[in-house]
């Protein structure tokens, strides 16, 4: 049954994004205040470029300890190897990844690789509650 259902009907459409030219800071902002552990980077035209995590944004607490400065680009500390998900892919698919990858979370992209999506594990996991009853 799993099999037949798609990352599309799981994802969350809406995205908090963000642009490598973004203050990180304010970026960081808007992970705390919106409860989310991580966010797509898109640069203009909405291709992913980068992810910026909650392990990526302590670096940010690191260099103030050893250089005093804080702030910077999320550019400067996103993660730029970004693992994506197919929004045609099977939520099977998906959860084989997560347990394969240590992510929480992964951006779905279109057929041209375009974000169009995020799945997290409490997605995949919505998923497999909804065809239990």
């Amino acid at each position: 049954m799993l099999h037949s259902i798609s990352v599309k009907e799981y994802m969350s459409a809406s995205v908090v994004t963000f642009s490598p030219d973004d203050d990180v800071l304010d970026a960081i902002h808007t992970l705390v205040e919106r409860r989310i552990s991580g966010s797509p980077v898109v640069d203009g035209a909405g291709n992913i470029v980068g992810m910026l995590s909650e392990k990526d944004c302590l670096k940010v607490a690191l260099e103030a300890g050893y250089n005093e400065g804080m702030g910077g680009k999320v550019g400067d500390y996103m993660t730029a190897n970004v693992e994506t998900i197919d929004a045609d892919s099977s939520i099977m698919e998906v959860a084989k990844a997560f347990i394969d990858q240590p992510y929480k979370r992964f951006p779905v992209v279109d057929e041209e690789e375009r974000l169009v999506g995020q799945i997290s594990r409490a997605d995949v996991l919505r998923a497999i509650e909804k065809i239990r009853v």
